[in-house]
């Protein structure tokens, strides 16, 4: 579980196919504090930490992705040399500053338009026509691991959403969001108690 509070943009410094892809992820975390088998969001994708080494400050972590996930996710993340957010697993008694985040990634986004407004930067993200339902105005939605609000939303006539984000100097200092451009795809989590909503309302008109 995680918050969409991003602790640090960490780097791909290698892939290698080995059964699933072995991705090394350089960052500035203690090694001594990341556990083998520990989970870590990865710009929203929940991974399972196999290695890691290194020293405070200059340090890396291995994952395995499979393809599925990489299938499932926004392609230009798995490279070398991009650019990941990174969040670390809740652990009891941790302060939930964002909202609920499995780290399970919903679908893939676009980018439409990204403009400069005062200090801020007016993000227009369209997300598919599977997910529309689950996103409304002034809710949570996870955008490549960081937790927003959603500013306000468009319907389009094919049944995908434009919707839009307002992200601060502090959040694109701090993460990979300062870099978006149109066309960038993106990981998107719907937030998981409007996927409950969701469901609920499915069943009551079924009924």
């Amino acid at each position: 579980m995680f918050t969409g509070i991003v602790t640090e943009v960490g780097r791909i410094s290698a892939i290698a196919a080995k059964g699933d892809t072995r991705v090394t992820v350089a960052c500035a975390m203690d090694p001594a504090k990341i556990a083998i088998g520990a989970s870590i969001a990865c710009s929203g994708v929940c991974l399972t930490v196999v290695d890691r080494g290194g020293t405070a400050g200059e340090s890396w972590f291995a994952v395995d992705v499979s393809g599925e996930t990489i299938r499932r996710t926004a392609p230009a993340q798995w490279h070398e040399g991009a650019s990941l957010n990174l969040e670390p697993a809740l652990k009891l008694g941790d302060e939930l500053g964002g909202h609920i985040v499995t780290g399970h990634v919903d679908a893939v986004g676009q980018v439409v338009s990204v403009d400069r407004i005062g200090g801020s930067w007016h993000v227009v993200v369209s997300a598919p026509a599977e997910l529309a339902p689950y996103i409304t105005a002034k809710g949570s939605i996870t955008v490549d691991g960081v937790s927003l609000t959603v500013n306000d939303l468009a319907d389009q006539p094919d049944g995908a959403c434009h919707f839009m984000l307002n992200i601060i100097p502090h959040t694109a200092e701090v993460t990979t969001l300062g870099t978006l451009a149109p066309g960038r795809e993106v990981n998107l989590e719907i937030d998981v108690l409007a996927r409950y909503l969701k469901r609920m309302q499915s069943l009551a008109a079924a009924g």
